[in-house]
Formats: structure tokens, sequence, C-alpha cells
């Protein structure tokens, strides 16, 4: 009897002394590593890939956000400031009951259909003719041929910071227009901020919109 007691006391002491040392090694030493690694050689990224202007942060290079005019009198959903590039629809056209205007805690998009899913199809049309009548200007007029899908769907998370070359491309005219810019110093600047493919191969050229927007305040600064 004395002889179990004693095994079963040393093997309960045994597991307290593993369950200590896993305790330190795996939850205070090996964080504390890893956050002085990331803090060191990433610090940018460890912390949310925060981006300033002016000395304030104004968002984060992998989020996306609304560029919007301040909701009038009677309004729901406020409207684009067109001043500004616009980035892919945040609430996955229509209602999106998982994400709304890019709310970091949830994402997701839709899961609609174009198979069978006729009130889908409608929204894109109804977001086609949307890009193509803000987008066009005295003098330029945009050819819904040339709507890139991102400029009428969310993203899989519904929060993707990025847009196409070609979304970019089709805003030039009215952002010269709107902030009083030619549009060839426009369309340099949407070519200085695009990013090729990863590594050469991986994903898709992309514009961030929040590093164009920020490129075009300080452009528009110095006019």
């Amino acid at each position: 009897m004395n002889t179990s007691m004693t095994n079963s006391a040393r093997l309960l002491w045994a597991g307290l002394r593993a369950l200590l040392v896993l305790t330190v090694v795996a939850g205070i030493v090996y964080p504390l590593v890893i956050t002085v690694i990331a803090q060191g050689l990433f610090h940018g990224k460890a912390n949310g890939s925060e981006t300033e202007a002016d000395g304030e942060v104004v968002g984060s290079l992998l989020i996306g956000q609304s560029y919007d005019l301040p909701l009038k009198e009677g309004q729901e959903t406020p409207d684009p400031d067109l001043k500004w590039f616009q980035g892919r629809p945040a609430n996955g056209l229509g209602t999106n009951s998982v994400n709304t205007r890019y709310e970091l805690l949830l994402s997701g998009a839709t899961n609609r259909s174009a198979d069978d899913d006729e009130e889908l199809v409608q929204w894109v049309k109804d977001a086609k003719a949307a890009v193509v009548k803000d987008n066009s200007v005295p003098g330029h007029t945009v050819d819904p041929s040339d709507v890139p899908a991102d400029a009428v769907t969310s993203s899989g998370s519904g929060l993707d910071p990025h847009i196409s070359p070609e979304y970019a491309d089709i805003q030039v005219h009215r952002i010269a227009e709107k902030n009083g810019l030619s549009v060839e110093r426009v369309q340099r600047l949407v070519d200085e901020h695009t990013e090729s493919r990863t590594l050469g191969f991986i994903g898709e050229p992309r514009v961030n919109v929040l590093r164009l927007n920020i490129a075009l305040e300080e452009l528009v600064a110095e006019s």
C-alpha cells in the first residue's frame, strides 16, 4: 500500500514538474522570443502594418476602408467621396449579414452564386452602372466593358485593401477632375503604386488603395 502511494506521489510530482516546465517554455519563453524577433525584424507588420499621414495613423495596409461623405439627414448609406480612389464594395453587394462596411470583427462575402441568383445579377448590373456614372466626366465616358470584376464585387473576406490596376485606371479621369490635376499626373501616380505579382508569379498585379490615396493627398497639397 505504501509502495503504491509512493509511486503515485512520485508520478504526480513528475507530472506537475513537466506541467510547470512546459508552461514556462511554451507559455512564457516562446511567446517572448517570438515577440522580440517580430518587433525587431518585422516591427511594422507585427503591429498591424499601420500607416501614418501627417503624423497620424490613418489605417492599415492590410485592411480595406471606406472613403465616404458624411451621412446626410435621413441617409442610411453614405455616398462615396469621389475625390478619393474607391476600393472594392465592402458589403458584398446588397445585404451581407456577416460583414458590412469593413467591420473588423467579422469578415466574409455573401456566398451568392450568379448561376441561380437573379438578385445578385441585378446587383452587379446596378453596381456597374454606378461605376460607369461615377467615373464618367466631361470629355471621357467609361465603357461598361472596361469595368473589372473587382469594381462590382467584394472579395472573399470583404476586407481586401487592394484593387486591380484596371479598376484604378478607370478612376483616373474622375480623380483628376475632382482634384484639379492632370490626367497624366494621376495616371503616373497609379502606375507608381501598382505592385507586381509576389515573387513574380504569385497573385495578380494590384494597387493598395490606402497607400494610393495618401500619395494623392500629398500630390494635391503640392499642386
